[in-house]
């Protein structure tokens, strides 16, 4: 909301591309660690559990997420240091700030920067992440990268771009539902593909 769109989802995407890369070569290693039956059997027994945990979420929702009010929160008073007041467009100080900003910075936005982090370790063992690494370990490992950076670039670019006007279309609990109940199919698939190997 406070900084520009476009900064903003090329840090949130380009951590998940990465987090997704690594997790899918992660999930291709498991099978050469473990055999890949008990890979698969891993796999399914995780979305299963991940479907039954996002559908108990999705029961036990009661209203505005504790994060979003915490974000909200930390916006406002974000806001309220600043003073309400525009950052100041002045040449001059643009570019002596550029001279002494740290290595990193000196290629990136520190907007993209933040972005980047912020999703990186916030997604680090996400239910997302464990998931794509039991993709890969009993799929097509290129699929579920593509795959998986299509459809988080979907959610990204509906978070950036539309976030506050879709969440209040979409309630978090129909989100909890329908990630459960795509959590169980995968369980199912995965059961079944086992059954048939």
């Amino acid at each position: 909301m406070r900084h520009p769109r476009r900064q903003v989802l090329a840090g949130c995407l380009s951590s998940l591309i990465v987090m997704t890369i690594l997790s899918a070569a992660v999930g291709m290693a498991a099978p050469n660690l473990i055999s890949r039956t008990l890979t698969k059997h891993i796999a399914t027994v995780l979305f299963f559990g991940f479907g039954l945990w996002s559908l108990w979420d999705a029961y036990n929702e009661d209203g505005e997420s504790e994060e979003l009010a915490e974000v909200e929160a930390e916006l406002d008073a974000d806001i309220k240091a600043d003073g309400g007041k525009p950052k100041s467009n002045n040449k001059g100080d643009d570019d002596s700030k550029k001279k002494n900003r740290p290595f990193m910075t000196q290629f990136f936005s520190p907007i993209f920067l933040k972005a980047f982090s912020i999703t990186f370790f916030g997604e680090w063992g996400d239910k997302s992440q464990l998931a794509t690494i039991g993709l890969a370990a009993a799929e097509n490992p290129l699929g579920v990268v593509l795959g998986g950076i299509l459809g988080q670039a979907l959610c990204q670019i509906a978070a950036v771009f539309g976030g506050k006007s879709l969440a209040t279309q979409i309630s978090e609990r129909f989100i909890a539902l329908s990630g459960g109940l795509l959590f169980i199919v995968f369980g199912i698939q995965s059961l079944l593909s086992t059954a048939n190997s």
